[in-house]
């Protein structure tokens, strides 16, 4: 069978540019001094999902780092039923750097999507509801539930206090009854289609986002 001479070209399934290598090569030159570097990936590349600020660091060093700017926001994750986004959330808690992730209930959960980003994050485990409220008490920290309910206010128009914890329910169920009679406000996102509520990863993102504008960017609420 022969093709016509003015048939396209059959499209290469070889896509080069989408092989992307991620990281940097052996250091070329003379090792740098310092503490903070890392011999082995000095030798042999540093192929990490970090920023390239941190290439050749060792992880420790790269957390110290990171400690002295945490903002004053903490993250916290029921999961009682194994919940797959709870990787998602460690993952954008690490790209806003939260100070801490909670995650309430079973200790074990999915890190697939945390994408190993929490080496780098400090995540704590409360046995039970009770044991988290308690904690956040002793913290002085206002625990704010983002869920849809009756008592809902708009995330959109909120004043979120700087020293908060922000609580995200399992996907489906949502927030539990403990947990929304602990908070001392519930906030849902502001939506416009026909879907009841978005994936709870997604929410958490846009409501660390929420607090990054107001009190990294100091944009105020309407």
């Amino acid at each position: 069978m022969t093709t016509p001479a003015n048939a396209p070209a059959p499209e290469s399934t070889d896509h080069p540019e989408l092989h992307h290598e991620v990281g940097v090569g052996p250091w070329e030159g003379a090792w740098p001094d310092g503490g903070h570097w890392d011999p082995e990936l000095l030798a042999a590349g540093d192929r990490r999902n970090v920023l390239d600020q941190y290439r050749y660091w060792k992880m420790d060093a790269i957390v110290a780092e990171l400690d002295t700017r945490r903002h004053d926001f903490h993250i916290a994750i029921e999961n009682w039923q194994h919940d797959m986004n709870i990787g998602t959330v460690v993952r954008t808690a690490n790209a806003f750097l939260a100070k801490e992730v909670h995650i309430i209930g079973r200790r074990r959960w999915n890190r697939r999507g945390a994408m190993v980003t929490d080496r780098y994050q400090h995540v704590r485990h409360h046995p039970t509801v009770d044991d988290f409220v308690a904690w956040a008490t002793d913290e002085g920290l206002a625990i704010i539930g983002i869920d849809i309910f009756p008592d809902s206010q708009k995330l959109e128009t909120f004043e979120l206090p700087r020293n908060c914890v922000l609580v995200f329910g399992q996907e489906g169920p949502g927030l539990s009854a403990e947990v929304h009679a602990a908070a001392q406000a519930t906030l849902s996102i502001e939506q416009f289609g026909s879907t009841r509520s978005i994936n709870a990863a997604a929410a958490a993102g846009i409501a660390m986002h929420a607090w990054i504008r107001r009190h990294v960017f100091n944009q105020h609420v309407a």
